[in-house]
């Protein structure tokens, strides 16, 4: 039997992924449920059981392996928030990264610990970028 991938749209309730979540850090992700929510038209889904999705896009690679995954979404653990961003975002967008604040990267993940350690409109525009290029393939 094949085995289910684990990037995939669950009808797990948003607020049980939120809930995991105390302090100022479940405030923020309300905020950025909105955020996502304005930016891409769509409504929460959990993915993977952790991952707050919008939307939804399908992908594949050279090598032929490909499924689907949210056109923009983040989590939000105890320590930080995660955004999956476009791949290489960094590299292509640097002038962004400069101006959006306090803040560490990867090759597609940008990771925050606070909201107010950033700038919001060059984070609003990151995803807005990322959401751009999802709807364009």
């Amino acid at each position: 039997m094949a085995k289910e991938p684990a990037m995939r749209p669950s009808a797990m309730a948003v607020s049980e992924v939120l809930d995991r979540v105390t302090g100022p850090r479940r405030a923020e992700a309300d905020q950025l449920i909105e955020l996502h929510r304005e930016l891409t038209g769509h409504e929460p889904v959990v993915w993977a059981g952790r991952i707050i999705g919008f939307g939804e896009m399908s992908y594949e690679y050279e090598s032929g392996h490909g499924g689907i995954m949210p056109e923009l979404g983040f989590a939000t653990g105890q320590s930080k928030h995660t955004f999956y961003l476009a791949t290489g975002y960094g590299e292509r967008w640097p002038e962004l990264c400069e101006r959006l604040g306090t803040h560490k990267e990867s090759k597609a993940c940008l990771y925050v610990t606070r909201l107010s350690d950033v700038d919001g409109d060059v984070l609003c525009e990151l995803l807005q970028r990322t959401l751009d290029e999802a709807r364009a393939r």
